[in-house]
């Protein structure tokens, strides 16, 4: 097993509303995280689907957009629920991992869209193409923190 760390927590309570840093969230399988748009079924792309539950993407991704593409993009900003640290989330597609006590599954790659672009007013598709995040699944109930470890399978 290897592992990482949740770097940061954002949710947002509407569509298009800018997503909020907590220190804390409860995960809720088949509905995502308490107080997030999606779970609140209001989200812009929202779909009663697992893959709408939560969202990750790598702290080094978005230092990797402004080192090579010169964009700064705050966490929050890249409208993923969870930043981590040390975990390679393209190769968690499919596969099971846990974040502190919650078990979650990979479904597929959160890819930048222009829907994200609008909202960040940055030109940020091409620098986070196959780069921007994971699409999940809750399976166990459980509260997520900042600096939980992430551990997933190698």
């Amino acid at each position: 097993m290897g592992n990482g760390t949740v770097e940061s927590i954002h949710i947002a309570s509407a569509a298009e509303g800018m997503p909020q840093s907590v220190a804390q969230v409860v995960a809720i399988p088949g509905s995502g995280l308490e107080g997030d748009r999606y779970a609140l079924k209001v989200g812009t792309f929202y779909k009663p689907e697992p893959d709408y539950e939560l969202t990750l993407i790598e702290a080094e991704a978005i230092e990797a957009l402004l080192r090579d593409y010169h964009v700064e993009l705050a966490p929050g900003e890249a409208r993923r629920n969870i930043v981590t640290r040390n975990v390679p989330l393209n190769h968690l597609v499919g596969r099971e991992f846990a974040i502190g006590d919650v078990r979650i599954r990979g479904i597929r790659l959160c890819e930048p869209c222009d829907h994200l672009q609008k909202l960040t007013g940055k030109p940020v598709i091409k620098g986070l193409l196959h780069r921007g995040g994971l699409r999940a699944q809750i399976l166990t109930p459980g509260t997520i923190r900042v600096g939980d470890e992430v551990n997933f399978p190698r």
